[in-house]
């Protein structure tokens, strides 16, 4: 049975929206901005630093990076972030949202900045400290992932909970387009000093020290969102619902929430004792309780994001070597290496302008009108049709008057995945498990999603490259790999959809009434919300 809400706890529900949502949105989405830079920067460039670092003089054709290599520099962040997601999510429900916050801010700073500084006197070991970098730039990510999301949670008011959440993972989607535009402006830059007669180079070969400075540049960038965010972020209030629910300091939860709403508010310290005392508040997340109350809950938010990420990191590492497969980029012996980064960017900027930007922004507007659950099935839905429709009739789709046919198609399937399960995947970790657990569920949640990103980083680059001997000038499979490569990305998606029926429609409900914190006991009569969950026959 339901006891009555804090005070506390009922005002951060019912406010209104205010000026403080808005600040929270942008100081925690800043993060994701950052995140989204940094991890995706490093496809825009991949190909340059072949053609730096693994050119063969005397050669007629550039040098692109081994298959190890590339993706090692490709994959390596993620495994940092899986890491981070898990360390920092724990860490988060031990020491609080806005202690851990600031670290993994710092951490991503500096990381960005030294992965830009990457030094070795041989290619090997340029890469090495590379990828030594990437690896803990990752790891603060990582970090970002959980606290954001919880943060941003444990601050909304119920109504608009979904969008405020959203809305700060759709920052990731100007991070994506930024990391385009800023790699468009260097390498335009650059190119146009090229252009000029004083600086006539080899177009093959084109490794003139100008490039090196380039994807230095474009990677180091991505510290400077975070930086300015980092005051604010210290600056912020500790959660409510941590201090009230974990660290039970009623008087410090009531004086915070006090100051951001503007209101007055009693602190009930007795009522959070006797909260802390009910068997719905004290089981821990390898209990038997948890399995029985969370458990299908947590193996929906684990699967659905792993799917999800195997297909959407995929797409987007390696939507460059799709394009130079149908043709849309031209071949790499045709134009020197600042042309070619200019040309990538320009390909991938447009996609996020018109598909990828738009989708995350559509999730904000819905998704507390139709739900998770129906966004994240449809998204995965058309994921799935969009998938097979370009790989069953692929050589349709190379053919030179069906290319813009092919590019549109595979922008929509970017448009459903994050007008789609790539938000939804963020939103409902966040909103379903209690107080005490969230930040650690939500990193179990991510970190299984960056499992996904890290099969598509390492395995599909593997995967495609070895189905075909047919290679592109750049080295990437032409014909049958792209195809059935895309084919086990449809098959990735439809299972995604399959797992969704797991996961609970949080749409309306307080973050208690979801994760069962303002009930008595377990295993009333009285069925709870979160277990009526399981049975749901949700609204579509």
């Amino acid at each position: 049975m339901a006891k009555e809400q804090l005070q506390v706890l009922n005002a951060l529900d019912v406010a209104k929206t205010q000026w403080y949502h808005f600040t929270a949105i942008v100081i925690a989405g800043m993060g994701f901005f950052t995140d989204a830079y940094d991890l995706f920067c490093v496809s825009l460039v991949t190909k340059l630093l072949g053609r730096i670092y693994y050119h063969v003089d005397g050669a007629a054709k550039p040098g692109t990076l081994p298959p190890n290599v590339s993706a090692a520099v490709n994959g390596v962040a993620f495994c940092g972030t899986l890491a981070g997601q898990l360390f920092f999510g724990w860490l988060g429900d031990k020491m609080g949202r806005k202690r851990v916050y600031g670290m993994t801010l710092m951490v991503m700073v500096i990381c960005s900045v030294a992965s830009g500084l990457s030094f070795g006197k041989e290619p090997k070991a340029v890469m090495a400290t590379l990828c030594f970098f990437r690896f803990w730039l990752g790891f603060g990510i990582g970090g970002d992932y959980p606290l954001s999301a919880t943060i941003m949670s444990e601050y909304a008011n119920k109504k608009t909970r979904g969008a405020f959440i959203a809305a700060v993972f759709a920052m990731q989607g100007f991070g994506i387009l930024a990391g385009g535009m800023v790699a468009i402006i260097i390498s335009a830059t650059f190119k146009a000093k090229f252009d000029a007669p004083a600086y006539e180079i080899d177009p093959v070969a084109s490794t003139v020290p100008e490039a090196d400075l380039v994807w230095r540049i474009i990677v180091m960038f991505g510290a400077l969102p975070a930086a300015l965010t980092y005051y604010w972020r210290m600056k912020m209030p500790e959660t409510a619902r941590y201090t009230a629910l974990v660290a039970k300091n009623a008087k410090q939860a009531a004086s915070d929430m006090s100051k951001v709403l503007q209101v007055e508010i009693e602190a009930e310290q007795e009522k959070i004792e006797q909260l802390g005392q009910e068997p719905a508040n004290s089981f821990g997340l390898f209990s038997k309780q948890f399995l029985r109350r969370h458990g299908l809950h947590l193996l929906g938010t684990t699967s659905t994001w792993f799917l999800l990420d195997i297909a959407f990191y995929s797409q987007n590492l390696f939507q460059k070597d799709i394009f130079s497969a149908i043709g849309w980029i031209p071949p790499a012996k045709t134009m020197n290496a600042i042309e070619e980064v200019y040309k990538i960017a320009r390909a991938q900027t447009l996609i996020a302008l018109c598909s990828t930007v738009p989708g995350y922004w559509f999730t904000v507007a819905f998704i507390d009108r139709i739900g998770r659950f129906a966004i994240q099935l449809m998204g995965f839905f058309f994921m799935t049709v969009f998938m097979f429709a370009l790989a069953i009739p692929y050589h349709h789709w190379t053919l030179k008057d069906n290319r813009i046919g092919f590019v549109v198609m595979y922008s929509l399937t970017f448009f459903f995945a994050n007008f789609g399960p790539n938000a939804t995947t963020f939103v409902v970790p966040a909103e379903i498990f209690p107080a005490r657990l969230r930040s650690t569920c939500h990193g179990i949640s991510a970190a299984s999603g960056k499992a996904g990103a890290i099969v598509g980083a390492f395995g599909f680059l593997y995967a495609a490259q070895n189905q075909d001997k047919t290679k592109t000038d750049a080295g990437y499979p032409a014909g049958i790999g792209v195809k059935n490569s895309l084919i086990v990305l449809g098959v990735v998606n439809f299972l995604g959809m399959m797992f969704t029926f797991l996961v609970p429609e949080s749409k309306g409900k307080s973050l208690e009434e979801m994760s069962g914190e303002n009930e008595e006991e377990i295993g009333t009569g009285v069925e709870s919300e979160h277990q009526a969950g399981h049975n749901r026959t949700f609204p579509v």
